[in-house]
């Protein structure tokens, strides 16, 4: 209550009520969209003040942002309400009023907001496109794309939003039960190994606290073991390698075929090889396949027999000027696809029971594993992954040469093979790469 001499002393009794009213501070303005509009960069941030702690910030780059300023448990804060004009001001105020009922319910907005990022970076969804990101440079591209494919069609659909924490076992079982309803028991099988590699991701950035899929091996019907169709009889070898030297479609394809059973790598290595990985001069022709192009990751080394040096000689006039050994029909600087080569095995009238286009490496296996060849000599050519990193080391630095000396037998053998159409497998092996000429301790 004003006291009359505190009154006279504001000059009202003396010079009226008026005088009074102008030297009592004024309630401050509302913030208008004009006005916000109106809102310019300056040489120094400045704010815009609301009502309510609401504030516009108004950097020296013209940004133009709300805060809420409040207090709990008797700090001062602030809670950032987004930018002008995407929150218009009435959204802002919106916003303002919803923190301060969780204020008068005792709730700190900035705790439930963090509160909330955290929920939503720990979804199944998340956490699988977060280890997916991880994987991006050490899968290959189809691998990669394969683990995508199965997480993202068969799993994110049904558990995608959920805690990753928060799954049991039977969520993910009802999930791959789906999944096995469809007849596809290989691809229930590889779903629950890619969420097992999802949950141990997790559990590694504290984001779980247990593998669920590993709770469920045993739970899905056997799966049945599927091996790439492969000849490997000898004499029908022969045949089919009569069949590629009379390939009658695209050059580039005849030239993959007919290189294919001679350095046997997997498919997609052979049709995505570049001219800059070949040495083809001197003595020791070879490709080099580097690591990013491996399944495994690891540089790959093949020998090549003078056969081979032969093919890819015939074939420089054609593509020798392009990135690509075996590009794509129709150009645009990419490789043959997938499909090309297993399309044009079944074009020589092999159907996919009998031979595609991964054979090669099983037909080769098979028949240097039968003529007595040192299995690591296979294994290494074949690039497959060697657990024992001493030996791989070993390996990869000392069994070059007779490697070497492998693909040239290999290659002579398989000419053999080509030339002698009622050759029975006895026959057709004398002279192969053996036992005795290629295990020499």
């Amino acid at each position: 209550m004003l006291s009359v001499d505190s009154v006279a002393r504001a000059g009202v009794y003396r010079r009226g009520i008026t005088r009074f009213c102008k030297s009592v501070p004024q309630v401050m303005p509302t913030l208008t969209e004009t006005r916000v509009r109106a809102a310019k960069a300056a040489e120094k941030p400045y704010k815009l003040f609301d009502e309510r702690g609401l504030f516009m910030l108004v950097t020296t780059a013209g940004g133009r942002l709300w805060r809420f300023r409040y207090r709990y448990g008797g700090v001062e804060k602030l809670l950032t309400l987004g930018a002008y004009p995407d929150v218009s001001l009435k959204r802002a105020r919106e916003k303002r009023d919803d923190a301060r009922r969780l204020l008068a319910d005792g709730i700190d907005p900035n705790a439930k907001r963090h509160a909330e990022q955290d929920a939503a970076t720990n979804t199944f969804a998340a956490v699988a496109d977060e280890w997916l990101l991880t994987k991006k440079a050490s899968l290959t591209e189809s691998t990669w794309e394969r683990d995508r494919q199965q997480v993202h069609k068969w799993v994110i659909p049904y558990l995608g939003n959920k805690p990753i924490a928060s799954l049991e076992a039977p969520d993910l079982l009802e999930v791959l039960k789906r999944i096995e309803a469809k007849g596809v028991i290989d691809t229930a099988h590889r779903t629950r190994e890619v969420c097992g590699r999802i949950f141990r991701y997790a559990i590694a950035t504290g984001r779980a606290k247990h593998d669920i899929a590993a709770d469920l091996v045993g739970a899905l019907a056997p799966r049945t073991t599927q091996h790439h169709a492969a000849i490997t009889d000898p004499v029908k070898v022969g045949a089919l390698l009569r069949a590629i030297d009379g390939y009658d479609g695209q050059p580039t394809t005849g030239a993959a075929l007919k290189l294919a059973p001679y350095v046997f790598v997997r498919p997609g290595e052979l049709r995505s090889a570049e001219w800059s990985e070949f040495v083809l001069d001197g003595d020791e022709p070879v490709w080099r396949i580097p690591a990013e192009r491996m399944k495994m990751r690891e540089a790959h080394i093949v020998p090549l027999a003078q056969q081979s040096v032969d093919i890819l000689r015939r074939l420089q006039p054609i593509t020798g000027r392009q990135r690509y050994v075996f590009p794509a029909i129709g150009g645009g600087g990419r490789p043959l696809s997938e499909n090309t080569l297993n399309g044009a095995i079944r074009r020589l009238g092999y159907s996919g029971t009998e031979m595609t286009a991964h054979g090669f490496r099983s037909m080769a296996s098979t028949l240097l594993n039968e003529q007595g060849v040192h299995p690591d000599l296979i294994e290494l050519q074949l690039a497959h992954a060697e657990r024992n990193t001493v030996r791989a080391a070993y390996n990869r630095a000392q069994r070059l040469a007779e490697r070497r000396e492998m693909m040239q037998k290999w290659a002579d053998y398989v000419d053999r093979l080509r030339t002698d159409s009622s050759a029975s497998a006895a026959e057709a092996g004398a002279g192969a790469p053996g036992k005795q000429e290629l295990d020499r301790g």
